[in-house]
């Protein structure tokens, strides 16, 4: 910033423009995104890339030069590609449990905002939402604190013919 404001309207007037520049920024991306869209529907390529959303954010993480933390960097990002990744279609994930639990948080973080959440009461209802492709994707926990490992989970997967895309941690 070339001349920093001294008053508290000064300071205000300086983020609203910075922020009219990052809106015109991520629109730019949206459109570009969507272009890319519209590649993809030529060659039957996936909508979601999640090796090419990994980089995206390890890159930009690396790049960052504070004062906000990688970790609000990655968030940001995830919401930005998130939204960017609904203008080519809005993905369906299938996840356990009602709204709030762990298994929701895990797809937030993996996909963001931007996809059609489909709460489902058991395990095996991910498994069937998603293989009738009722669903894009579905969520499955694999351990959690109280049993370890998730048999049912795992028992599924090896009875499915569905692929494991993703992991994600949780603390």
């Amino acid at each position: 910033m070339a001349d920093t404001p001294s008053t508290l309207a000064g300071f205000r007037t300086a983020i609203d423009s910075v922020d009219d520049q990052l809106l015109a920024l991520i629109c730019e991306r949206a459109r570009l995104a969507k272009a890319v869209g519209h590649l993809k529907e030529g060659s039957n390529a996936p909508v979601w890339r999640p090796e090419r959303e990994a980089q995206i954010i390890q890159r930009l993480r690396q790049a960052n030069e504070g004062p906000l933390a990688g970790e609000r960097i990655e968030s940001i990002w995830r919401e930005i590609i998130s939204g960017c990744r609904e203008i080519e279609r809005r993905l369906r994930v299938a996840f356990l449990g009602p709204s709030g639990t762990f298994s929701e948080i895990a797809l937030l973080k993996q996909f963001g905002h931007g996809v059609e959440p489909v709460s489902c009461s058991s395990i095996d209802e991910v498994f069937r939402t998603t293989e009738s492709q009722q669903a894009d994707f579905g969520i499955v926990p694999v351990e959690n604190s109280s049993e370890g490992a998730v048999n049912r989970s795992l028992d599924l997967m090896l009875q499915s013919a569905l692929v494991i895309s993703a992991e994600v941690s949780l603390p």
